[in-house]
């Protein structure tokens, strides 16, 4: 390669020799994987350099990407040029159009004019790291091609800068000639292009010019040529415009003169050069006849029209001349490329696997509509790839240490394939990693203490079903023992946390198409004093005498208030009207006194004084559900002996500034005296629309009535619908509504349409069926919660399978990823049982 050269020519199959340029070319199927190689109809590219007598088409795949890694690339500036001649290579007479990126940046968009016509298009690069790309994005206007990339290397000195800035760039030579120059009279291979000015009359010289004076190092032939106004009364103008999406450009431009015409001996030449017609920008030009002269003009701000007009002075005895001009527009590059680690990492792993999937192309997380499939990232600064699902894409062999330099990454699932070998210790060192499912495999060996730790805290969900020659590091003396069992039993012990996560991911792909309200709160300081007596003058102080009113329920209102040490609290103050009384007040205050989650809600002190009941709690900044949900398995199953809630409802589960869920309203709760008792008997309480219908008839309870109010949860958050909903004029049961829907196979009328149809079927109906199965009429039908904990983790291994929890996760990070945030709040240290 000359000079660090780098010519691509696309569609041939081998590298060659240009004898008309002197330039190596190098067949680009080392550069791309996809598309197809196609000849352009001989009478369209037999005119022109050879490489493009063939391009390369890309009918498949929205984004296909050119892989650039110059020698030196990395902090230092290359010129690229994308050449383009359709030549009806496909014999349909239609010309496409498409947008190019450069990186994670839009570029251009390409527009041909017609079958025949050449297009060039130079940018200017800073490249930032030592591998780059060239992506053609597909716009559904035809199918994009390429005929010949090339890259050269550049001299940022021309820019007088050390930033990092993307430059289109035109170069003219301008005159009625239709020769051009590049490479080699052009050292940096600039193709000049020539072009008559209207209202001009072309000249040329062969005489030797002085280019002592011009330091660009542009070809010689360049300034043999010149366009002059017709005579000295006449400006010479030249104008062009360049679409571009922003409302104004800024240009710089190099403008090269040197007076060649006859009659220039003895004579002078002087104008005046202006831009846009701007009066501040004009300055005075003075030629010497055979002495080139290049000056430059930066900082140049326009609507996207660039003009330049030459207009001689009074003095001069000649019309103003042009002989050649470079033209840069500043391009705006926004977008940071994904997180170099993280890139080289995902690469080796599509290397090793040769994973062979059309989108894996270019950066792995930007442009955000082109993420590749089955990943998901965090937006910020620098995007990070925070989940990774290849489920499914028969990789075989190890683990490689690859994934351990994705530092970001939460969640991780690579079931369902052939993979082998020791299950690396390196996942357990992932310092974020909260989900992590290898069923299905054929690993041997034992599991990584690492991440029986981290599965046995509950900061890890972890899946290893399906490997009979898998077994515990423990207990390896016995060959072929499965871990099923122990497994399972260590993800039971924080079955909560797994359905919070399940909830978090189906609420969020129901709500993320809404815009969030900012927070308007923070909490300060800490909860020094917790379950301490409050006088009811102190009630009114927090409260500022009752100002502000952040709920209503049963007991009565919830006020808004602030301690001393500036900690927001609510206080919920009992009403006299209230139906429900003293008992179930108390009731409350007792239970929160003696136990303990952290997605429980936590009471913080009470007040009992002369008939004014109040209780105080921490204050939940995000609401209530329709929200999210978790700590009924708990309840159900940590507490000795259990809970039943029942009043278990979407409003009674609430959101901390953070989107921690917390169960929420205890007054109606209830303790089982023995842990063999299958129900209490009680007078029915609770909520219409999620009550137990079995309860409300028989007033016996059981944790069956806290499944069934789960399964209106569950029907809430798949439908966006409230558990009663006013139909015209009546008031129908959800489930109700949902049942002719289900008998009609009506999956798309039962999702909520805010989804937009993004949703797997199959993982949507069985979240469908779970829901059913809670709502039985019988309690004895309806699941227990570890049932339907690992109903819901197959249902989301469905979804992630399907490639649509990427883009959940992608948009629950910018909207400060509730999943993470409930998850990471969450171990079995928070598990307080109660006392026998």
């Amino acid at each position: 390669m000359v000079g660090g050269f780098i010519s691509i020519d696309c569609g041939v199959d081998v590298d060659y020799h240009n004898s008309q340029t002197d330039i190596y070319y190098k067949s680009d199927k080392d550069f791309i994987d996809t598309g197809k190689n196609r000849d352009v109809i001989p009478k369209y590219g037999g005119h022109v350099w050879r490489e493009y007598n063939n391009l390369r088409s890309f009918p498949e795949g929205k984004r296909n990407c050119y892989t650039l890694k110059p020698e030196q690339g990395k902090n230092n500036y290359y010129f690229i040029r994308a050449s383009f001649l359709y030549g009806n290579y496909d014999g349909k007479d239609q010309v496409p159009e498409f947008d190019l990126y450069m990186g994670v940046n839009y570029w251009t968009t390409v527009r041909l004019s017609s079958v025949s016509q050449m297009l060039l298009h130079d940018l200017v690069y800073f490249f930032s790291a030592d591998t780059d790309y060239l992506c053609l994005v597909n716009t559904g206007s035809g199918i994009p091609f390429i005929s010949a990339l090339e890259l050269r290397p550049s001299d940022n000195s021309l820019f007088n800068t050390t930033n990092h800035i993307a430059l289109n760039h035109w170069a003219k030579d301008l005159t009625a000639a239709i020769d051009s120059y590049r490479y080699k009279d052009d050292a940096y291979d600039n193709i000049w292009l020539s072009y008559n000015i209207p209202d001009s009359v072309a000249i040329n010289t062969s005489l030797d010019i002085d280019t002592r004076a011009s330091t660009y190092g542009l070809p010689v032939g360049v300034l043999t040529t010149a366009s002059r106004s017709l005579n000295v009364s006449y400006s010479l103008r030249f104008s062009f415009s360049y679409n571009s999406a922003a409302s104004t450009s800024q240009y710089f431009t190099v403008i090269h003169f040197a007076e060649i015409a006859e009659d220039a001996r003895n004579k002078l030449t002087q104008f005046n050069i202006s831009f846009n017609d701007i009066e501040n920008t004009k300055q005075t030009v003075t030629l010497e006849y055979l002495k080139a002269l290049s000056l430059r003009f930066q900082n140049l701000t326009t609507d996207g029209d660039f003009s330049l007009t030459l207009v001689a002075t009074p003095e001069s005895d000649l019309p103003p001349i042009l002989n050649a001009l470079d033209i840069y527009q500043v391009l705006q590059f926004p977008n940071s490329p994904t997180h170099q680690s993280d890139v080289a990492a995902i690469m080796a792993i599509k290397r090793l696997y040769n994973v062979n999937k059309v989108d894996w192309q270019g950066d792995p997380c930007l442009p955000k509509e082109h993420t590749w499939i089955g990943i998901g990232c965090s937006f910020n600064t620098t995007p990070r790839i925070i989940s990774l699902n290849m489920s499914g894409s028969n990789l075989t062999g190890e683990i490689p240490s690859s994934f351990s330099d994705l530092k970001a990454l939460e969640f991780l699932d690579l079931s369902n394939n052939e993979l082998s070998g020791q299950v690396p210790e390196v996942l357990g060192q992932l310092p974020n990693l909260k989900v992590l499912n290898l069923s299905g495999n054929k690993f041997t060996g034992s599991i990584p203490q690492s991440l029986k730790n981290k599965s046995n805290n509950g900061s890890l969900v972890l899946s290893f079903t399906d490997h009979p020659d898998l077994c515990q590091m423990d207990s390896c003396r016995h060959k072929g023992k499965r871990l099923t069992v122990p497994v399972l039993a260590s993800i039971a012990t924080s079955a909560f946390v797994l359905i919070l996560s399940i909830l978090l991911i189906v609420y969020c792909m129901i709500r993320r198409r809404r815009k969030e309200e900012p927070l308007t709160r923070s909490r300060v300081g800490s909860f020094k004093s917790k379950n301490r007596p409050f006088t009811y003058s102190q009630i009114v102080r927090i409260t500022g005498n009752f100002t502000t009113i952040v709920g209503e329920g049963g007991f009565g209102k919830v006020y808004l208030g602030t301690l001393t040490d500036n900690t927001p609290v609510a206080v919920k103050l009992l009403s006299q009207s209230s139906n429900q009384g003293c008992k179930e007040f108390r009731s409350e205050a007792q239970l929160l006194t003696i136990v303990h989650h952290r997605n429980l809600l936590s009471l913080i002190g009470y007040c009992d004084e002369k008939g004014n009941m109040a209780l105080i709690y921490e204050y939940m900044e995000n609401g209530n559900l329709r929200q999210h949900l978790s700590g009924l398995e708990y309840l159900h199953n940590g507490c000795k002996p259990p809970i039943v809630h029942r009043d278990l409802k979407s409003s009674n589960i609430l959101l901390t500034e953070n989107k921690q869920a917390k169960i929420s309203d205890f007054g109606l709760s209830r303790i089982f005296t023995t842990e063999t008792a299958t129900h209490i008997s009680t007078r029915p309480a609770g909520t219409f629309g999620y009550l137990d219908p079995e309860y409300h008839v028989s007033g016996k309870l059981n944790k069956k009535s806290d499944v069934y109010s789960f399964g209106m949860i569950l029907f809430e958050l798949i439908t966006g619908q409230p558990a009663v909903i006013r139909f015209q004029e009546e008031r129908i049961h959800i489930l109700e509504w949902m049942r002719p829907k289900v008998e009609e196979a009506d999956i798309g009328s039962i999702v909520d349409p805010r989804l937009q149809g993004e949703f797997d079927v199959n993982a949507a109906w069985k979240f469908v069926e779970i829901a059913m199965s809670c709502a039985q009429s019988a309690s004895t039908e309806r699941p227990d919660m570890n049932f339907v904990l690992t109903e819901l983790k197959e249902c989301m291994a469905i979804e992630m399978a399907h490639g649509r929890t990427q883009r959940m996760q992608s948009d629950m990070a910018t909207s400060g990823n509730p999943l993470q945030m409930s998850v990471l709040n969450m171990d079995d240290s928070d598990m307080v049982p109660m006392p026998r």
